[in-house]
């Protein structure tokens, strides 16, 4: 069950510099016994000393409203972590296959669910154990401006890298600035990814053919044993016909995908059920894929939970450093979704998610390496 709108933070950070703009006043006012800290610095607030794995968990309930300087990062293509593992593979260029596009960090540092595998608990947690959103829309407005007069042609925002889209979208009202903000802009996409079924403030915003929502699947077992307080599949799946039938563009992304004992008929369920009900206009596939010292941060907050991620045969030999599936087991799954998709519709875009050259060369031929969840086209 969708836990999103019962997100009540225990402690508000606040940055003395924001503590008098009406924003601030506003999100304060719907938390009125969570404990305040006004706080000097941003990046490196004053908060208790603790393990990493306690500090993950306590972060999901710390709340800091504050400012940014860069609500807009170019993304090259390069997955994050490639530098530093190239430099010991001594590699020359990337071999997990991405394409750039532009992030929109409007929230940071991850969001109120509980998703074990999520990479955003590794990077951030133990230095920013908290969820951050960031009030001078001004500026943001001004960078999204600036980067679209750059581009050069079409370019996608996408607001789903370092965040879930519209988990908190019912206390920042985002949505409802941005969507009829990129109404304006004809080379300029809103890309909006979500676990959530939050969409009241969508529903109640005219869409427009510059706003994107996709929504990241999982098989049930999958989403209830990994991805705890996020939406259930029929949640997502009728927030997406909602938003569809309100005229809004939709995409799905099912990564990661897991394997386990009956992957094959609930991955062909969870495909059944969203394309009689829906009609995306693509679906990226991924497989899960962790940071080697992902597991002990996993096992220390999750407990058993954690640990199920260790049930995994992974290998190392991607350019991003990531463990990940073994590449028969990969081509396997993907080829398996494949058949389903193309069962239920001939005419859907498929993609592949961060995949190696070697699962392309097998699979090539039945994707298109242009057309993914998170680009233009």
């Amino acid at each position: 069950m969708d836990i999103a709108k019962r997100f009540k933070p225990s402690t508000i950070l606040l940055w003395w510099k924001v503590a008098d703009h009406s924003e601030a006043q506003r999100i304060l006012s719907m938390f009125p016994s969570a404990k305040v800290h006004l706080i000097r610095q941003q990046l490196k607030p004053s908060l208790p000393n603790m393990p990493q794995g306690r500090a993950l968990l306590a972060g999901k309930r710390t709340l800091m409203i504050g400012e940014t300087w860069s609500y807009v990062g170019h993304f090259d293509g390069r997955p994050p972590g490639f530098s530093s593992y190239r430099t010991t593979q001594n590699r020359k260029c990337p071999n997990v296959h991405c394409r750039p596009y532009c992030k929109l960090v409007p929230v940071s540092n991850g969001c109120p669910y509980y998703c074990t595998y999520c990479y955003l608990a590794y990077v951030y947690r133990k230095f920013r154990p908290f969820i951050k959103i960031n009030i001078n829309y001004d500026t943001m407005f001004e960078q999204i401006r600036e980067a679209l007069a750059n581009c050069g042609g079409k370019v996608s925002f996408n607001m789903g890298e370092m965040l879930d889209s519209l988990a908190l979208d019912h206390i920042t009202d985002l949505t409802r600035m941005l969507v009829p903000f990129f109404s304006d802009f004809s080379h300029g996409i809103l890309m909006l990814l979500t676990k959530s079924s939050n969409i009241d403030n969508l529903l109640g915003t005219k869409p427009n053919n510059q706003t994107i929502v996709s929504w990241s699947l999982n098989s049930n077992y999958a989403i209830e044993t990994f991805e705890p307080g996020t939406a259930s599949l029929a949640e997502r799946l009728q927030a997406a016909r909602l938003c569809q039938e309100h005229g809004y563009r939709i995409r799905f992304r099912i990564d990661p995908g897991i394997l386990y004992p009956q992957w094959q008929a609930e991955y062909a369920e969870l495909i059944q059920q969203a394309l009689t009900t829906t009609r995306p206009e693509n679906i990226t596939l991924g497989m899960l894929r962790l940071l080697p010292g992902h597991f002990h941060l996993a096992k220390d907050a999750y407990g058993n939970r954690g640990r199920r991620l260790c049930d995994h045969n992974f290998v190392r030999g991607a350019s991003d450093g990531k463990l990940r599936y073994l590449p028969t087991q990969r081509i396997e799954f993907y080829a398996f979704l494949i058949d389903v998709i193309r069962s239920f519709d001939k005419a859907v875009s498929i993609s592949l998610c961060r995949e190696t050259p070697d699962i392309w060369s097998t699979l090539g031929h039945r994707c298109e390496r242009a057309k993914c969840n998170c680009v233009v086209w």
